[in-house]
């Protein structure tokens, strides 16, 4: 009696070992690529600004009255003039700059005012820098909002 003997493979090969790892270095590679830095993290926030900065100014122009636009170093917000003194505007409260931001405008605290026309009370720039990355602000007093890096 002659019996057919089977050999059979058990595990992987070295070359699809090798296929396997190569692959799943390719995959923590493309991950690796796609997160955000702080170059992200920097335009994001000067992106963020400008949007609401314009938006404030809409809101001057709706509303047919000045609207304020506070920067310090601690972040900025937004203010209406009602009745003669200026009000916290709903829904553009102080926003914070995030960790590791700094922002120069200036000597402490500035105030730009958007008129009931969209004009900006003066030409100002908000230099946001993170680490090495330096991102600036422009607003113009024609209320035009640019964003620019440096």
């Amino acid at each position: 009696m002659n019996a057919a003997i089977h050999l059979r493979r058990n595990g992987f090969s070295l070359v699809e070992m090798m296929v396997v790892l190569f692959v799943m270095g390719l995959l923590a590679a493309v991950v690796v690529m796609t997160l955000p830095g702080d170059e992200a993290a920097l335009r994001n926030e000067a992106e963020r600004m400008a949007a609401r900065t314009v938006a404030a100014r809409d809101q001057a122009i709706a509303t047919a009255s000045p609207v304020s636009l506070v920067v310090g170093d601690a972040g900025y917000y937004f203010e209406r003039r009602d009745d003669g003194r200026w009000l916290p505007l709903s829904g553009f409260e102080l926003t914070a700059w995030s960790k590791g931001t700094q922002a120069a405008v200036g000597e402490g605290r500035t105030r730009l005012v958007f008129d009931s026309l969209g004009l900006a009370s003066a030409d100002a720039t908000v230099r946001l820098a993170r680490d090495d990355r330096r991102l600036a602000v422009h607003i113009a007093r024609n209320g035009q909002v640019r964003l620019d890096a440096q």
